[in-house]
């Protein structure tokens, strides 16, 4: 597959360092190809990632609950946990990221090439039977 694009849209005011964890915030209804593609632009690049999972109570957009999801993810990257290059958690669900300057961290939006960004996650679900 080929690289995604991406759009870096404020650096860090600090050196990157070893053991450091590239973040991803969604709800992952349900983890798929084009998830799992974005992921990989990260590892591919020698980051470890962190899968933050949005609380919220399961309906029609999120039929899953987070710990399903969490269980689904860490079932799928059960290797790279175990190694260290995956994390995985449910954090309270947001409104917003929101920083200030100097946040000692990179923030970068990744573009997918057309093939991944038309997966859909509601698609997938009706395909489920969901």
């Amino acid at each position: 597959m080929k690289n995604w694009n991406k759009n870096l849209h404020v650096k860090s005011s600090l050196e990157a360092r070893d053991g450091q964890f590239a973040m991803f915030v969604g709800r992952w209804q349900p983890l798929h190809k084009g998830h799992q593609e974005l992921f990989k632009q990260a590892m591919d690049e020698g980051k470890n990632v962190l899968i933050c999972i949005r609380d919220g109570k399961p309906n029609e957009k999120n039929p899953f609950s987070p710990e399903e999801v969490k269980e689904n993810i860490e079932n799928h990257y059960s290797d790279e946990i175990s190694l260290g290059k995956v994390k995985v958690m449910v954090i309270p669900d947001i409104c917003s990221i929101e920083f200030g300057r100097g946040v000692g961290y990179d923030i970068i939006e990744r573009i997918p090439p057309t093939e991944i960004g038309d997966i859909s996650a509601t698609k997938i679900r009706k395909e489920m039977g969901l």
